[in-house]
């Protein structure tokens, strides 16, 4: 499927060009890399969603980084979370180490908190977190917060760059929305 197809654009609302997200995540790599400066992070991306931001993201940043990946998942490709599966642990040894999770998007950061406390149950000295977007409403859950955030999105269901609909379209060239109605 073709994403310039004006039938593909006319079903969505587009909520952010590529150039905007690129333009986002220079911000982020500029902050990252005073940040860790000194200290070589582990970066562990959260697969699926945060591949497109991670490998954006990596490109940006001026300082030696370990990299590695998990994936964590309560939603499959359905549109509601349940319960966590793990369908991939870090690999590297993760005992002492700066970590910093990356991920797609804070919705409620169930999963994100949940991989963040694995990462402190094997030792890592200091966790953080990166997302690209953050969705603007109060269902957080509780006494977990993101270090570094992208963009504040409204509360609408959203895909594209790295983010799926029903398993699909994570390629679809820019930020996404299912049309208010």
């Amino acid at each position: 499927m073709r994403y310039t197809n004006q039938s593909f654009l006319s079903r969505y609302d587009q909520l952010y060009t590529l150039g905007q997200l690129e333009h986002a995540i220079d911000a982020l790599a500029l902050t990252i890399t005073n940040d860790y400066q000194e200290k070589q992070p582990l970066l562990i991306s959260v697969m699926n969603g945060a591949l497109i931001t991670t490998g954006h993201l990596l490109c940006k940043l001026d300082l030696a980084v370990d990299v590695d990946y998990c994936h964590a998942t309560r939603y499959g490709n359905k549109t509601i979370g349940g319960d966590l599966q793990w369908l991939a642990y870090p690999q590297h040894e993760l005992r002492g180490r700066n970590i910093l999770l990356i991920d797609d998007i804070f919705d409620e950061g169930i999963t994100l908190k949940l991989i963040a406390d694995y990462c402190y149950q094997q030792g890592a000295a200091d966790v953080k977190s990166l997302v690209l977007l953050n969705k603007k409403h109060t269902r957080k859950v509780p006494n977990f917060y993101v270090n570094y955030i992208g963009i504040t999105i409204p509360d609408r269901y959203v895909f594209g760059f790295g983010l799926d609909y029903e398993g699909n379209y994570r390629n679809a060239p820019g930020l996404f929305a299912l049309k208010n109605t």
